[in-house]
């Protein structure tokens, strides 16, 4: 290789590198690199005080390139020019969102190739992250609030962070947010910088309801369960039958509760049609004992 060669390749290696480290919001632009969220443990060794916590919005995630908006997926979403055209030249990640219980509207909006500017009236852009692979996410929350407060878009919003200080009063916040329609909380930690791919510094915190339901079925396994329960079909409270597959031990697929008893399952709440959501096997309800 030519010695003048191997010095201009050099130099503008150094370059792209200054570059990338000296503005990586811009530098992140090639591809939507988006962090994920692990789910959030009760018994995790990091205080919850370490970390700051949020709504997590049942929209769609959205990655403002500083030029487009795109999907986690790197597909572009068809918003209305004067959507986009108060967001700055800088990479932001939040969610597109309507209202608590109303993802489905919101899909058929925001997918929908020609956009409909009343209905994208609706949506706002739910910032959440100003990614900076050098900066800690308390900085980055400074940050994207103060952009977002110059921008001055009704329709664009620096989503909240707060702290807890136990997991006592994490769990109420949850509770609370919850019974007034919230998916659950996120949470970042506060000093961990930006990470591509999924992260725990990023966890979700969602609750799960349980409920009971009436055996009126079994139905078959496949493949490693031949011969063994596949999936219950039940009848719940509300009666609403759908099946549970999931949850059971293999000693509990080869001995399953009888048709006629009643289980207790666990759920994440409804469909639009009532039926629960991702069901999932919990226990054969004890009954009294005669007295």
């Amino acid at each position: 290789m030519p010695k003048l060669f191997k010095v201009h390749l050099v130099y503008a290696v150094v370059l792209y590198l200054t570059a990338f480290f000296a503005c990586p919001a811009l530098a992140l632009q090639d591809s939507p690199q988006t962090q994920l969220a692990k789910v959030y443990e009760q018994d995790t060794t990091t205080p919850v005080k370490d970390y700051l916590v949020s709504e997590k919005y049942d929209g769609i995630r959205a990655i403002w390139t500083g030029e487009q908006l795109l999907t986690r997926q790197g597909n572009p979403i068809s918003a209305p020019d004067w959507f986009t055209a108060p967001l700055p030249a800088v990479w932001l990640d939040g969610e597109l969102w309507t209202q608590r219980q109303n993802f489905e509207n919101l899909s058929s909006i925001v997918r929908t190739q020609i956009p409909d500017n009343n209905a994208w009236r609706q949506v706002s852009y739910m910032v959440f992250d100003m990614p900076d692979k050098a900066l800690p996410f308390e900085q980055r929350y400074k940050n994207y609030s103060n952009l977002i407060g110059q921008i001055d878009a009704e329709h664009i919003k620096a989503v909240k962070q707060q702290r807890f200080h136990s997991n006592h009063a994490l769990s109420e916040h949850l509770q609370a947010v919850v019974e007034h329609g919230a998916e659950g909380l996120m949470l970042h930690l506060a000093k961990a910088t930006h990470q591509t791919g999924r992260s725990s510094s990023l966890l979700k915190l969602k609750p799960y309801f349980d409920d009971e339901a009436v055996v009126i079925s079994h139905l078959p396994g496949k493949g490693k369960y031949t011969d063994m329960l596949g999936a219950l079909r039940v009848r719940n409270q509300q009666g609403i039958e759908f099946s549970i597959g999931t949850g059971f031990t293999d000693a509990e697929r080869a001995n399953p509760p009888p048709i006629g008893s009643t289980i207790t399952y666990k759920y994440h709440g409804y469909t639009n049609n009532g039926v629960p959501r991702f069901a999932s096997f919990l226990r054969i309800r004890e009954e009294p004992d005669d007295e």
